[in-house]
């Protein structure tokens, strides 16, 4: 049986029929009530939403937990039910004979809950290429082919996720926010002609390197367990340390460029350890910036529009309105 998504968290409304397919996010528990017993869930799908989903069962407590363990987290459910407002908060309920259906791999679209490309994989992956031709440094250039011509390694980051939400958080967004922050960082170069232009390009290509071990895609964009204790800096610190060590990389270059991945977020409280301390850092970090919170705004007007006709919206991760129009 094929199942195709219907409609969007986001555009939910109050008090309608909800037959559809969702990603279960979280499973937050089994308990009795009143007529039987219970559990919740936290849906999700590619619009970065998050709904509560309460399934209200029978007093057949196995017959409702088998269904409750029958439901894998990060995988797709089909949920009949309805959504109601409760304590001001939109959520899904369902009462029997309503049910919930786990639903297998190849029964629905991964498109309907990852984001696709916005961006041609293929041309993106030739320019990453062209990046590293351009490489006059051999110690440079050798890392890079090291890392990139791997085929397994290529394919991956050529359809990796730049982040989980927030910003180019779809098929092909690390590829594609990778390539924005080598394009940034030569412009730099333009204006400041100083700047190592070897050092530019390996740093902007492995800044988020360690994104590939950070987050993974099921049927939705989420952390690894070791990206949710390491984080990707240390990862790619880590990656790109082997690979120099290996490569007998000097230790110059090897400790400009881990520097670089060190200090890309600017300051130990955005998640570097190290401040930038050289220039190539500093151009590797306002680069990653623009990027990042460009990426994040328009994708934000984009969906504002289509869900107000006012001219502002207010926008929580900036705290403060932006225009629409």
């Amino acid at each position: 049986m094929a199942y195709k998504k219907k409609q969007s968290i986001e555009s939910l409304k109050d008090g309608v029929r909800v037959e559809d397919i969702f990603v279960v996010k979280l499973k937050k528990g089994f308990s009795p009530y009143a007529k039987g017993f219970s559990f919740q869930l936290l849906l999700t799908d590619s619009s970065g939403k998050t709904i509560d989903y309460k399934y209200w069962g029978s007093h057949e407590e196995s017959k409702v937990r088998k269904l409750y363990e029958l439901i894998p987290a990060d995988e797709v459910v089909f949920v009949q039910g309805k959504s109601s407002t409760y304590m001001e908060k939109l959520q899904i309920s369902t009462n029997e004979p309503d049910t919930i259906v786990p639903v297998a791999a190849g029964e629905y679209d991964p498109a309907d809950f990852i984001m696709p490309a916005k961006k041609d994989l293929d041309k993106m992956c030739e320019e990453l290429m062209d990046y590293i031709s351009k490489i006059g440094n051999p110690e440079v250039k050798a890392l890079l082919e090291s890392i990139f011509k791997d085929g397994v390694v290529l394919e991956k980051f050529k359809k990796h996720p730049g982040a989980i939400e927030i910003h180019h958080n779809w098929t092909g967004g690390l590829l594609q926010h990778t390539l924005e922050v080598a394009e940034y960082s030569l412009l730099s170069k333009k204006l400041f002609p100083d700047l190592n232009t070897d050092l530019l390009i390996a740093g902007a290509l492995l800044h988020d390197i360690g994104k590939l071990d950070e987050i993974e895609v099921k049927a939705r964009i989420k952390g690894t367990k070791k990206g949710q204790l390491t984080g990707h800096i240390a990862l790619g610190y880590n990656r790109v340390s082997g690979v120099m060590d290996r490569l007998g990389t000097s230790e110059e270059l090897k400790d400009k460029l881990l520097h670089i991945i060190l200090s890309h977020h600017g300051s130990n409280e955005y998640g570097s350890p190290k401040p930038p301390m050289i220039p190539e850092a500093f151009a590797i970090y306002y680069a990653d910036e623009m990027s990042s919170k460009l990426s994040e705004i328009t994708e934000y007007v984009k969906w504002a529009r289509g869900s107000t006709d006012d001219e502002f919206m207010y926008h929580k991760r900036h705290g403060h309105n932006i225009l629409l129009d």
